[in-house]
């Protein structure tokens, strides 16, 4: 069974960075294109950041120019460069597939961004 980890979050300040990493095994990870999401209390999940198979790059418009997201394909890992946090990042972050399948979703990382 695919196993996604997410780790590397925490409690940061306004303006602090912090990096996730999401590390996936049972999985032929290099073909399949990533995404990190995050779920803040009250709301739906959204994806944040996503990327291929090839490492071309989206984002959401509410972190373009702040978070990276990159890929290990030797490591099978994907991470999540977090830059300039803000209290409205606060979530719990996850990463998944893109687009998602339901049944690899993890126990997630919590991130809070105290103001």
């Amino acid at each position: 069974q695919v196993q996604l980890v997410e780790s590397g979050g925490g409690l940061v300040p306004a303006g602090g960075s912090l990096r996730l990493s999401c590390a996936a095994s049972r999985i032929i990870f290099r073909i399949f294109p990533m995404g990190w999401y995050r779920q803040a209390p009250g709301k739906q999940r959204e994806l944040v950041a996503a990327v291929t198979s090839d490492g071309t790059t989206n984002y959401a418009d509410s972190v373009k120019g702040r978070f990276t997201i990159s890929r290990d394909n030797a490591q099978n890992t994907v991470y999540l460069q977090m830059n300039n946090l803000k209290p409205e990042d606060t979530a719990v972050y996850y990463c998944n597939l893109n687009p998602v399948r339901a049944a690899y979703w993890g126990q997630g990382t919590q991130v809070t961004v105290s103001s």
